[in-house]
C-alpha cells in the first residue's frame, strides 16, 4: 500500500479572503507537483481532504492530474488539530493506495505516528503543496519512499 501525504498549497491570507482559497503562487505549485507526479503515473483509489477551502483545491487539482478511481471525498479527521490517531486507524484497515490532503500540525503528527509510533516527533519537513509518498510493507511497517515539494520541480 502507498499512502501520498500532501501539504495544502499556499493560501491566502485571512484578510485577503476569509475561505483562504489558494494563491496564484499556490495554484502555480500545486499544478507543477500533480503534473510530475501523473508523469509517475501515480494511481489512487481515492483522495481524502478536509474540509477547508485550501485542501479541497489542492485535492481537485490532484485529481485532475493522477489517476483515481473515486471521486474526491470531503471526510473528518483531517484539520490541523484533530487527532492523527483517527486516520492511523482508518489506515490499517486500508489496502488500497490512497492520498489525505491536509494541514499542519496533523500531517506531521500523522506521518510521526505511522512511522515511529508516536505523533510527538518531528520526522517529515511538509511543505507547502509537497507530496510525502509512505509505503506499507507489511501489515503494520511503514517506509518513507519518497517526497516531492514544489521547489524541486523546474517550471512548466
Amino acid at each position: 500500500m502507498f499512502l501520498y501525504l500532501v501539504r495544502h498549497a499556499e493560501a491566502l491570507s485571512k484578510e485577503e479572503d476569509a475561505s483562504r482559497s489558494l494563491s496564484d503562487a499556490g495554484i502555480n505549485n500545486i499544478k507543477k507537483v500533480a503534473a510530475f507526479a501523473a508523469d509517475m503515473d501515480l494511481e489512487v483509489s481515492e483522495i481524502f481532504h478536509s474540509g477547508k477551502m485550501r485542501a479541497l483545491q489542492t485535492a481537485q487539482v490532484l485529481a485532475d492530474h493522477v489517476k483515481c478511481e473515486k471521486d474526491i471525498s470531503q471526510t473528518d479527521g483531517l484539520s490541523p488539530m484533530d487527532d492523527p490517531g483517527i486516520w492511523f486507524e482508518r489506515l490499517s484497515k486500508m489496502n488500497d493506495n490512497v492520498m489525505i490532503t491536509g494541514h499542519l500540525p496533523h500531517l506531521a503528527k500523522l506521518s510521526s505516528l505511522i512511522l515511529c509510533g508516536k505523533g510527538e516527533k518531528n520526522i517529515v519537513d511538509f511543505a507547502m503543496g509537497c507530496i510525502v509518498c509512505l509505503k506499507r510493507s507489511d501489515d503494520v511497517n511503514w517506509t518513507v519512499d519518497w517526497i516531492i515539494k514544489p521547489g524541486m520541480i523546474k517550471q512548466l
